[in-house]
């Protein structure tokens, strides 16, 4: 049956599930129009994150859900994409021209949590989304070679502030940058705070969707600093399969919990080694641990990735997976991560807080 008025057409499109983010289109978009007149349906759609390399399978998707729900055969569909900021930690704000700060975390060191936050930052970056990439590893900044900067030096046009560099389309900024690659950062604690705050309030940062940080491991001062002094949008937690690393992570997570940053879902790396020979898929490292940690805090798996050579030999080289090897299923794995990702804050309530103006009282 045809429907007849605009919120018919509306609640069917907000249930329709769409497969590429893992929520239902009204959890993640907005009807901003929708008719049916003359036997055809007409809707505008206006999606709260990138999707340009999907565009082709969302609209393919969305139109058959309608064909079958309504049994209108001619539909038209006009999707845009509006990235907006999402709420932070009580009291903070966005920082300039960056709408939201997501945090790629892991409790221990060695599960490829680096290599994992490179690729998502690209994958958001080919579906359409300006995107950052801050290397917050004071100790073991990895970036500069990871995106192939090394020996790179930011210049700044105003003497306050630093432009980031620019590799694979994504604004990059490490401290690795600032130093020579041999040199130790022998610094306590207060030092490398301050060294994060400088990287990122001192970035001239240009009109970013999502600024990816890269954590160092651990539950320590730069992760403090990041939850009580840093805007966070969200935080994602990569692990791997093995138990030893799940129980690290899930200190990771019980951490953004107990400061108020939504854990926007766990990232299993390493899930899967698939022979290069024989194509004999086997998890070496075990299995279930992103799972059973899911089930327990309530958050979701945004992906499982897998154990290959090629990704670890296009990370050495400063090629990641996702820019070097697109049509990989590698690839294809971390783009289906990074829409999850993006799925899950868009989700989140927006921030209204840089909206206001401040107040200032002065005596008259």
């Amino acid at each position: 049956m045809t429907p007849s008025t605009e919120s018919d057409v509306s609640k069917v499109l907000k249930s329709i599930e769409i497969r590429d983010f893992g929520q239902k289109l009204g959890e993640i978009a907005r009807i901003t129009s929708a008719e049916s007149r003359d036997g055809r349906i007409s809707a505008a759609i206006e999606f709260g994150l990138p999707f340009e390399r999907a565009r082709e399978s969302i609209t393919d998707a969305i139109t058959a859900a309608v064909r079958d729900e309504l049994g209108v055969d001619d539909v038209y569909l006009d999707l845009s994409a509006k990235i907006v900021a999402h709420g932070v930690q009580r009291n903070l704000k966005p920082l300039p021209n960056v709408r939201n700060v997501i945090a790629v975390a892991s409790g221990k060191g060695g599960v490829g949590k680096s290599t994992v936050a490179v690729n998502l930052a690209l994958a958001l970056a080919a579906d359409g989304a300006s995107v950052g990439l801050l290397d917050a590893d004071i100790y073991g900044p990895s970036m500069p070679h990871m995106v192939g900067l090394v020996g790179s030096r930011p210049v700044s046009e105003d003497g306050a502030t630093m432009d980031p560099l620019e590799a694979h389309g994504l604004q990059v900024m490490s401290i690795g940058f600032l130093i020579d690659p041999d040199q130790p950062m022998v610094w306590r604690g207060p030092m490398v705070t301050s060294a994060l705050n400088q990287l990122l309030n001192q970035t001239a940062w240009r009109d970013l969707d999502y600024l990816i940080v890269d954590m160092p491991p651990g539950t320590g001062d730069i992760q403090l600093t990041l939850a009580q002094q840093v805007p966070v949008s969200g935080a994602v937690i990569v692990t791997t399969p093995q138990d030893i690393a799940a129980i690290d992570a899930r200190k990771g997570l019980a951490m953004f919990r107990k400061v108020s940053i939504p854990v926007l879902g766990i990232i299993e790396n390493m899930s899967t080694h698939v022979c290069s020979s024989c194509g004999h898929e086997e998890a070496i490292f075990g299995a279930g641990g992103a799972e059973r940690m899911a089930e327990d805090f309530d958050v979701g798996v945004l992906g499982s990735l897998p154990l290959d050579a090629r990704i670890r030999e296009q990370a050495d080289s400063g090629q990641p997976t996702v820019a070097s090897d697109p049509e990989s299923p590698a690839a294809d794995a971390y783009r289906s991560a990074s829409r999850r990702m993006a799925a899950a804050l868009a989700t989140q309530s927006r921030d209204y807080a840089a909206k206001f103006p401040n107040i200032v009282v002065e005596d008259s």
